[in-house]
């Protein structure tokens, strides 16, 4: 990628620009790439948030904690409960949007009592493609994107996490845990804690790449190559299923596709061809 090294100067132009930024920090690929670039560019001048939430598992939450403590970066952190927000408990397709919304407005909130001129987020090049309604409430709320900004994709923000020591330029991907039950099925505290379980179980085995989807009561799990591989051994099988059933899930399966972003989004895309 010839031209890695210019984005990244144009990244830190950018944020310079911004002349003080809060950060939208989850603790995952493309947040705390962009936080690092922000801190190394602004200083004191850069400031993390992270919402907690029953969408956001703790370890998300305390390796969020841990980074920014490393680093020496402020950090803030807010409730932002999506089960109370109108209409969310209910899935609907701009789910997204609903939850991007409050959030934007939280960090608003702590931006401006700290007298932070501009909040920013991580969406990449590679969001721009898919059913995103969250885009919209961050255009809405003016909120600023650098990484797309700066037309930086997911696997160049890789190379330069790694070229930044990033512990996480392989770190899987990550959504919340909402995203895992398909639109218009209800999102409850329980279905939550069911998936957080489950995905927490698959990790610890050494699953990288992992996604439990709910249907009902059944878990679709998906997973790369490697991680087909590790359920394909027996032992691993029946302790996966006998973990889920404790965990409330009737059945296991396992997809066939494999790990991909945005297959709750498929059903949407056969809809729209049919009509």
């Amino acid at each position: 990628m010839p031209n890695l090294e210019e984005k990244k100067q144009k990244l830190a132009a950018y944020l310079d620009e911004l002349e003080s930024v809060a950060v939208a920090f989850s603790g995952g690929v493309d947040s705390t790439f962009l936080l690092k670039m922000a801190h190394d560019t602004l200083a004191d001048r850069a400031l993390a948030v992270t919402a907690r939430s029953r969408s956001f598992p703790e370890r998300e939450l305390y390796e969020a904690i841990a980074f920014c403590t490393s680093e020496g970066i402020r950090h803030v952190l807010v409730e932002s409960e999506e089960l109370k927000i109108d209409g969310f408990a209910d899935n609907p397709v701009n789910r997204c949007y609903l939850c991007k919304t409050e959030l934007m407005t939280h960090l608003w909130e702590v931006a401006r009592a700290q007298g932070v001129k501009h909040v920013v987020e991580g969406s990449n090049m590679d969001d721009v493609g898919d059913y995103r309604p969250g885009l919209r409430a961050i255009d809405e709320q003016q909120v600023k994107s650098p990484l797309r900004h700066a037309r930086l994709g997911k696997a160049e923000i890789r190379l330069l996490s790694k070229e930044l020591g990033l512990a996480t330029w392989d770190k899987q991907s990550f959504a919340c845990l909402a995203s895992r039950i398909p639109y218009g099925d209800k999102i409850t505290e329980e279905r939550l804690r069911m998936i957080d379980r489950a995905e927490q179980l698959l990790l610890d085995m050494g699953l990288k790449q992992v996604r439990v989807r709910l249907h009902g009561t059944l878990a679709r799990i998906e997973t790369d190559g490697a991680g087909m591989e590790l359920l394909m051994e027996a032992d691993n099988r029946k302790r996966v299923y006998k973990a889920l059933k404790i965990y409330g899930f009737s059945y296991v399966a396992l997809d066939l596709m494999g790990y991909r972003t945005g297959s709750m989004n498929e059903p949407l895309a056969i809809s729209v061809k049919r009509a």
